[in-house]
């Protein structure tokens, strides 16, 4: 008997992924610094909360990066918030980071568009990336800075449990400075 299985598709929208990602998240991530030969793990508590994009914060936000977006086309801004606590902290083992930024989705089209950051993945300033969706739901953030690219893929396992990779290379492209993956958990409160 031969049994055909059929390719699954699913598509997603930015709407659709952020409505799914709101919430508070438990990370646990695993980072290989191949710059420093050097490998971190990091446990992270992650918010993210909507925000309307009328909302002064955005406005604000999108007048001291010089973007004059048109409010009607930002769809489903975001705030994220983190703690982190990581294993390699050279002064302080016990130290924690913590930081927040403003996220704003701007669709070319239903399945890709422009990502607003206040606060880049890799580098600490205003990051514009490019997104897409494949067809299998993963989510494509591609970020160039002064000094570096960062590619990062993140795809939900379940309605509670997304995982996210990034892969952080020279600006050239050329070599790979750090990998790292993310297993991250929804907290449930009853």
């Amino acid at each position: 008997m031969l049994l055909l299985l059929s390719k699954i598709t699913i598509n997603m929208t930015i709407e659709q992924f952020v409505a799914q990602s709101i919430g508070e998240w438990r990370s646990m991530r695993s980072g290989h610094s191949l710059a420093f030969q050097q490998f971190e793990d990091v446990l992270s508590e992650i918010n993210i909360t909507p925000i309307k994009a009328t909302e002064p914060e955005i406005q604000n936000f999108l007048i001291s990066c010089k973007r004059h977006a048109d409010s009607t086309k930002i769809i489903s801004p975001f705030k994220m918030e983190w703690n982190a606590e990581s294993d390699w902290e050279p002064d302080d083992p016990s130290e924690v980071s913590s930081g927040s930024c403003l996220i704003i989705p701007i669709p070319k089209d239903e399945y890709s568009g422009e990502l607003l950051r206040s606060v880049g993945y890799a580098e600490s300033e205003f990051a514009a990336s490019d997104y897409q969706f494949l067809n299998d739901g993963t989510f494509i953030l591609t970020t160039s800075y002064e000094q570096s690219i960062a590619e990062e893929r993140i795809w939900f396992i379940s309605e509670n449990v997304r995982c996210r990779s990034s892969v952080l290379k020279t600006s050239a492209g050329s070599g790979i400075l750090q990998a790292s993956f993310a297993s991250e958990v929804r907290i449930i409160k009853k």
